[in-house]
This record gives C-alpha cells, sequence and structure tokens, in this order.
C-alpha cells in the first residue's frame, strides 16, 4: 500500500474537532458504577503452562454486567516481591489463546494480566474462553456493528468496561504493587488500553500501536479496510440508520478517552496503515492529555514507520516499548531485571528513542 492519508509534518499537527456527546463523562460513570460493588476477582486457578521459568494462573474476574471474563495472570517463577504489571488487550476477532502464547512482560519480570475479549476469538490464533450473553441488539455480525444503533446496547460499551475492570482486577492480584500498573494493546488492544488511560485517572503507563477505535467519523470515510470496512458495509444496507451510528461510535471515540488521559503514552504507527489509519492515530495522540487537570504537558512519545502497514514496528516496537516501560514502572532501578541476571561482558539496555 502507499501513501494514501496526510503526510507526516501534517499529521503531526493534526488536531481535528472531534463530535463528543454532551452527557460522555455520564455514560461512562453510569456504567462503570453499575454491577460495581460486589467483588472484582471471581477465581484463581494455577495453571501448568509446562513452562519452568514463568509461573501462571487462570483468572475469572466481573466485567460488564458481572459478567465472567477470563484471562491468563503470568509472572517470573520464584519472584516473590511485588512486581510492576501490565494488562494487555487484544486485537479484533482475537482470544486469550494458551498461556504460553505471550510471555514478553512476563519474560521482561512484569506480572502481566491478559484479558480475554468477550464474544471473540474466531477469527486468529488459538480462540478464546469468553462468551457475550448480551449480543442480541440489532447490528451485524462482527463485533464493531453489535448493538450499533444504540450506545446502550454497542458491542464496545461491554468490552471498554471489561478492559477498565481489568485493571482493578489486575491490581487485587497476589505479586502486583498496585501503584504501578501499566496497559498495552495493538489495534483494538490499544484502542481498548487508550479508553482504559481515559477512564482510570491513575494508571501509571500507557502502550498502544495502531489503535483502533479513534476519529471512527473519519476511519468510516477514508478506509473500507476491515473492521472499519464493517461499519461501512452495514451503513451501505442500513441506509437511514446513518446518523444514529455516528451517535453510538461517538461514545467510544478514542480521541474522547484520549483528551481525558493523564498516564505517560508510548505509541507506535504505520503511515502506509489503511487498517487504522494514521491520521486516526495523530488525532488521538495529539489530543492526549488535552482535558486533563494537570499544569505539566502530557508525557509522550511516538515511533513513525513510514514505509509499514498495520504491522508497524513488529518487534523492534516491542524493544523500544520495553526500553520506555522501564523508565517508567522501575524509574532508577539497576538494570537486569528480577530473575534475569546479566552475563558478565554484555551491552547494556538500549536507551529509549523518542522517534524513529
Amino acid at each position: 500500500m502507499a501513501l494514501f492519508d496526510l503526510p507526516l509534518d501534517q499529521l503531526e499537527r493534526y488536531v481535528p474537532a472531534v463530535p463528543e456527546p454532551a452527557d460522555f463523562d455520564a455514560f461512562w460513570r453510569t456504567t462503570l458504577e453499575q454491577d460495581a460493588a460486589g467483588p472484582v476477582v471471581l477465581d484463581v486457578r494455577p495453571t501448568d503452562s509446562g513452562l519452568s521459568l514463568v509461573d501462571t494462573w487462570d483468572v475469572t474476574f466481573a466485567g460488564f454486567g458481572g459478567d465472567p471474563v477470563r484471562a491468563w495472570y503470568t509472572r517470573p517463577a520464584q519472584v516473590e516481591a511485588p512486581l510492576p504489571a501490565v494488562v494487555e488487550y487484544l486485537g479484533y476477532g482475537r482470544g486469550r489463546g494458551l498461556p504460553h502464547e505471550r510471555l514478553t512482560w512476563a519474560a521482561a519480570g512484569y506480572a502481566h494480566l491478559l484479558m480475554d475479549s468477550r464474544g471473540q476469538g474466531d477469527q486468529y490464533g488459538n480462540g478464546g474462553d469468553t462468551p457475550d450473553p448480551h449480543s442480541g441488539a440489532l447490528g451485524g455480525p462482527g463485533p464493531v456493528t453489535r448493538g450499533i444503533l444504540s450506545p446502550e446496547d454497542y458491542y464496545y460499551r461491554r468490552l471498554i468496561t471489561d478492559a477498565v475492570r481489568a485493571v482493578g482486577a489486575l491490581r487485587s492480584l497476589p505479586g502486583v504493587d498496585p501503584a504501578r500498573v501499566g496497559a498495552v494493546g495493538n489495534s483494538q488492544g490499544g484502542g481498548l488500553a487508550l479508553a482504559v488511560a481515559g477512564l482510570v485517572p491513575d494508571l501509571a503507563a500507557l502502550m498502544i500501536s495502531a489503535p483502533f477505535l479513534c476519529h471512527l467519523q473519519r476511519a468510516i470515510e477514508i478506509t473500507d479496510a476491515a473492521p472499519y470496512g464493517d461499519i461501512v458495509n452495514f451503513l451501505a444496507v442500513h441506509r437511514e440508520a446513518e446518523e444514529q451510528v455516528r451517535r453510538t461510535l461517538s461514545y467510544v471515540d478514542g480521541v474522547s478517552f484520549a483528551r481525558r488521559a493523564k498516564a505517560p503514552v508510548h505509541l507506535g504507527v504505520g503511515l502506509r496503515d489503511t487498517v487504522c489509519p494514521p491520521s486516526t492515530v495523530f488525532a488521538a495522540y495529539n489530543h492526549y492529555g488535552a482535558a486533563a487537570a494537570t499544569a505539566a504537558p502530557a508525557d509522550r512519545t511516538v515511533h513513525v514507520y513510514p514505509f509499514n502497514h498495520h504491522e508497524g514496528g513488529e518487534a523492534l516496537h516491542t524493544r523500544r516499548q520495553l526500553s520506555w516501560l522501564d523508565g517508567h514502572l522501575r524509574p532508577g532501578q539497576a538494570q537486569p531485571r528480577p530473575g534475569l541476571p546479566r552475563p558478565a561482558g554484555a551491552p547494556a539496555p538500549v536507551p529509549a528513542v523518542a522517534r524513529g
């Protein structure tokens, strides 16, 4: 795919006026208050992952409507001290899979919670384990169009609520320092992590790449690639539903969450990405922290990959995330990470890079 969106110099200055409903804050406050009185963690069971350097537990926590949501909790083996922690959210169509699939954060010395995505898991990977009992509202078959005619019925109201409650679940698990919890995600996972940053005021760090659900009104106008293309296809059939759909999308737009976020943010974006177009990503990034009640400007870092599509920086970007996260969740701590001694003569970690 050739470059198709705004040039980089315009992206860096792109601060569009994104429609936001007047009751946005009230909508999310009411949503998160529902069913929030009971325990967030419902069950924790040790799991044999077949690995000896990490320990894993099968966690069930209470998500939207009190529904049970599954997750994997993994941490370095034989490390008893409370650790900084990361909650990770998954890409569109993917479930939590098997416990040994995502080991980067535990191998780096963090406690790690991988949240399953309700009603997803049938497109990639090794499946999911969390049904969505509220999927009967009118809308298309895919997650992005389920219940899209109403903000109250919309699928992402439920999934974002799950994502917020996953932070509370992680903070309550043994071996976690609750003051040092970050969120990470790519694509749909990045959109969820961004929403969490806007709804959880004391999140310690945010790492997102190619975030979905940002500047949605523009996204459905400039790309036909799925999942945004599924909304386009829905409106091509339901021709009189555009106003309802646009209203629903305004309640889950990542730009509105970004404006309210306070956590330091690390972002990755590919300039040839038709799945989550770069202008939609920069719209959220350039608005980040604008409405937060703080005198200091937002702590923001972006890495741009001019020749990459939705895959972005892949392993290079992960290495940059690791360096950045160490500086925010383990500032001033000597390397190496817990339980992973550095061999004599090994090079020092790569320093964080601001851009590139």
